[in-house]
């Protein structure tokens, strides 16, 4: 075991707050599995500062921003990512995306049609796709590829969005389109959502389509990926089973279901 205690604290804090992405991770080879470990502290970090407004927060956020202009790193997170960077030249511009993500998260936000909520899932999920495909490797020089991982990021995050529904309009976010709203009847009451979250679920549905298409593009850590992808995947499912919000609460997925719709993943040639 490695005598790294940021490592360790990598290891553990993703296992224990990413259940999901922790199993996937398993599929990784382990080296790019700890940077990979690396990659999500930082991510988690200055998001656990942002979502608990942490007066620290938009010093942090400052502070890769500015690793992410050139500077010299000077906060925790600017030092994990320099450290990634010399091995896998990090694309700073979806650093620095993702931190526009983060501000917004400290403001009070509305989204006033889907195209706004495209770009916030862009920023603080798409990045988060390009940045690991720049640890894994692509076969196609990053086109293709790139498209793809913005895709499966803001499928991904478009699943929070729905499976969070209760969660986060209790705390006063709403993290769909006001237009979209309107369109299905404004409620987001149990019992009166069920149009609403069909037609989010199929916006979510064609972005997953997209993302897994471009999975054989990567050099590495496909079986990871795909196994990421369908075990989140299965929330939309879940949420289709659980009567598409008849009743407040988040969907949740087992543990054996998990592994089961990964299994197919599991079974990949190992990348």
């Amino acid at each position: 075991m490695s005598a790294d205690p940021t490592l360790l604290e990598a290891r553990q804090v993703t296992q224990q707050v990413a259940r999901t992405f922790a199993i996937a991770c398993r599929l990784l080879p382990k080296p790019i599995r700890d940077d990979v470990y690396l990659l999500y502290l930082v991510f988690r970090t200055l998001d656990d500062l942002v979502d608990h407004r942490h007066p620290e927060a938009l010093e942090r956020i400052r502070g890769v921003e500015a690793w992410c202009d050139g500077e010299l790193p000077t906060s925790r997170e600017s030092q994990l990512l320099e450290r990634l960077d010399r091995r896998h030249a990090l694309p700073r511009h979806a650093m620095r995306d993702f931190c526009a993500g983060m501000r917004q998260d400290l403001a009070p936000t509305t989204f006033a049609d889907e195209d706004a909520v495209d770009l916030y899932c862009y920023r603080v999920a798409g990045t988060v796709g390009l940045l690991m495909t720049a640890l894994l490797g692509t076969h196609d020089g990053g086109v293709r590829s790139s498209r793809a991982a913005v895709a499966l990021g803001m499928a991904m995050q478009r699943t929070n969005i729905l499976r969070d529904i209760d969660e986060d309009y209790g705390n006063g976010r709403i993290y769909l389109a006001q237009t979209t709203l309107e369109r299905f009847g404004g409620s987001l009451e149990p019992g009166c959502r069920e149009y609403l979250l069909r037609n989010q679920i199929a916006r979510a549905d064609r972005l997953y389509d997209e993302g897994l298409a471009g999975i054989g593009l990567l050099s590495s850590g496909r079986r990871a990926v795909a196994a990421a992808a369908v075990m989140y995947r299965e929330i939309l499912r879940q949420i289709e089973r659980e009567g598409y919000g008849s009743r407040a609460g988040r969907a949740i997925v087992g543990g054996r279901r998990k592994l089961a719709v990964a299994a197919p993943a599991y079974a990949m040639p190992p990348s």
